[in-house]
Order: C-alpha cells, then structure tokens, then sequence
C-alpha cells in the first residue's frame, strides 16, 4: 500500500506525517522507518522509529532511492512502514513523470514484500498526474 500526501507548503503536510508516524509506532508489529532530507523531525517522532538522513547517502536519483530502499528492506525483513518525506526534495526533481514511474515501482514493492509507505510531496494536488492521484 502506497500513500501519498501532496500539497503546497504551508499545507500541514508534515504534522499529518508526524501524526501517521507516530501512530504508526504504535499500532505496527514490525519496525518503522522515516526517511527525510534533513533531521528535522528528530525530536517530533517517537525514539524507536528509525530516522534517515537522505542527505548522507547522496540519494540523487530515483533508481538510486529504489537501490536503498532494497537495501534497507534486505537488512531488516521486520520492517512493516516506510514514511519518506519531500520526496522530490530528497531525489530533486520536478515531480514529472519519474515520479509516477517510482510510485508505481514503490507499489510494486509494497505488495510483493507487504511494506506500507507513506510519502509526502511538496507540489500543487491539483497539478498531480493521474498516476500520482491513485495513491491519494
């Protein structure tokens, strides 16, 4: 299962990720990751979640977050959410076509491994492709 979370700043996107996270912490049975651009939200999560600074691997490239996304899944099978917030901030983009093609990767792998993913995008809804609009 994919979600996403879209809209503008300023649009509360970020507290509704806090609030899913944190939940997610403890209504899950397995371990909670949240990946984001910078350590921002280090002392909004809950302590057991484990928090990942984007900005230390060099995420430049989708197929490049696709690689760690495996390689966070092949370490820990236990994982059940993986939260990524701003995506086209941690792979800069400009939520084109690239990022209907990873969500649809994303929605691949969450079925085939049963992982929950939680992404936030910063950019107009209304803009959203129709690919995007699936996971609303």
């Amino acid at each position: 299962m994919v979600k996403v979370i879209m809209g503008v700043k300023g649009t509360g996107k970020t507290k509704q990720m806090i609030d899913l996270i944190n939940s997610a912490v403890a209504n899950e049975h397995g371990n909670v990751v949240c990946i984001e651009r910078s350590r921002k939200l280090t002392y909004d999560i809950h302590y057991q979640i484990r928090l990942v600074d984007a900005e230390q691997y060099n995420l430049s490239s989708f197929e490049v977050l696709r690689g760690f996304i495996c390689g966070l899944y092949a370490g820990n099978y236990d994982i059940t959410h993986i939260f990524i917030d701003s995506l086209c901030k941690i792979v800069p983009s400009d939520c084109g076509p690239e990022v209907d093609k990873f969500l649809n990767w994303l929605d691949g792998f969450s079925e085939k491994n049963n992982i929950k993913f939680t992404v936030t995008i910063s950019a107009d809804a209304e803009l959203a492709s129709d690919d995007v609009k699936k996971f609303f």
